[in-house]
């Protein structure tokens, strides 16, 4: 297709992703662990219990000394957690124990505390059935060594984190964060808390745009605000060398002072597509100069944001090696009316809510010009809306992707 046809958003998201290769593996400690990916699967390096233990305290016995109740029992001996009773659990005999301590031999049931009455030195089991097994945790009834219990892919949760403790693995195979330089341009644009005048505005995008990195699994770099001249846009692209992805923001379209593809296009800038049939966000463009990737975003913040959300966020999952490297759209009610699209596919701005069913409501706001920041932070979700999608009405079904997705989770 030619390069100013705008080209269908799934395709601009599948040849992103098809571009994108695995980072490279790399070793880190346990506690460094939380939203990394898993570059290798991870086997036990010990059962776990490694022997049957108590799971309640009370008295290890033989079952068959309980079977008729009550029945009197002489205690031999003390099971704290940690510690085992060395002795083996005969005839008339128990062992006070807790929970965790491994079951002595002999025994091979727990009568729990609340069932006895302390006598001196005996106990008097007064009811509760305690057949073979009962309140006993078997060897390995967790996991075994050598069990794969984390695989390659893997985005680690704390509970992962946790997981691995109890594996007794203090160390991951990870791949490495992929490095990702953030390049404002603008004359019109300044940093937050800068002197700013009537004819400029201050910068979100490219706090936005890291802070957005950062939650994907990727490692920013800043490179500032590049000015609309080629001499100062060429200075600090130049501090991408050695990034995997390069981010621009602004300068995408075709105006006499979008500079990114004619300034980057003299240093390498080789161009796949810059234009997509979306809203908010037609100007994307998408190329390679040497071995960095670029993603240029549309100057608007609220564009940028949502570009991000599903063209760069796509490509970090795929440099990450995670499993499902485009998550699929969840279904919600409609809570307002919508009119027919045109030829672009929208992505609206809305709230989620539960109805009296505990249904999922999701109601796009009125207003969705892209230059509402506001309305973007206060957003749960976004609704997409097919080309040429035909007018909804409140009730009817749509796709929206929640904005809560992140590496990091519980």
């Amino acid at each position: 297709m030619n390069k100013e046809d705008l080209l269908p958003v799934a395709d601009a998201q599948q040849r992103i992703i098809a571009a994108m290769s695995p980072t490279p593996a790399e070793q880190i400690p346990l506690s460094e662990g939380l939203g990394r990916v898993l570059a290798k699967d991870v086997r036990s390096r010990r059962t776990q219990p490694p022997a049957a233990v108590s799971a309640m305290d009370g008295y290890a016995v033989r079952s068959i000394d309980v079977t008729t109740l009550p029945a009197t029992l002489r205690v031999i001996g003390y099971a704290p957690a940690g510690h085992a009773f060395d002795g083996t659990v005969g005839p008339g005999e128990a062992v006070r124990i807790f929970t965790g301590a491994p079951l002595p031999d002999g025994a091979d049931t727990i009568v729990i505390q609340e069932n006895t009455e302390k006598i001196e030195k005996n106990i008097r089991v007064t009811g509760g059935e305690a057949p073979s097994g009962r309140f006993v945790r078997p060897a390995g009834l967790d996991f075994l060594t050598g069990e794969t219990l984390l695989t390659s892919g893997t985005v680690l949760t704390a509970r992962d984190i946790g997981l691995a403790a109890a594996m007794n693995v203090p160390w991951l195979m990870v791949r490495r964060k992929p490095r990702i330089s953030i390049l404002a341009t603008g004359d019109e644009i300044v940093m937050p808390g800068d002197p700013v005048s009537q004819n400029q505005i201050v910068s979100s995008n490219a706090l936005s745009l890291a802070a957005f990195v950062l939650a994907q699994g990727g490692e920013p770099l800043d490179l500032g605000i590049a000015p609309d001249e080629k001499e100062g846009l060429r200075s600090l692209a130049s501090g991408a060398a050695g990034s995997d992805i390069l981010l621009t923001t602004g300068g995408a379209s075709v105006g006499d002072h979008d500079l990114v593809q004619s300034v980057l296009g003299e240093i390498g800038l080789e161009v796949d597509f810059w234009r997509i049939a979306m809203r908010p966000g037609k100007p994307l463009m998408f190329g390679r100069i040497g071995d960095t990737y670029l993603i240029g975003l549309p100057g608007n913040p609220v564009s940028s944001l949502v570009c991000a959300l599903i063209f760069v966020a796509p490509a970090l999952r795929s440099m990450l090696g995670i499993k499902e490297i485009v998550p699929q759209p969840l279904t919600a009610i409609l809570g307002s009316n919508l009119r027919e699209n045109d030829e672009r596919e929208d992505y609206l701005r809305a709230t989620l809510s539960r109805d009296d069913s505990g249904e999922l409501v999701a109601t796009p706001f009125d207003k969705q010009d892209s230059s509402m920041f506001a309305t973007i932070a206060q957003s749960d979700a976004l609704v997409i809306r097919a080309p040429f999608a035909t007018a909804a009405q409140s009730g009817d079904l749509v796709d929206i992707i929640p904005l809560d997705g992140s590496v990091y989770s519980i």
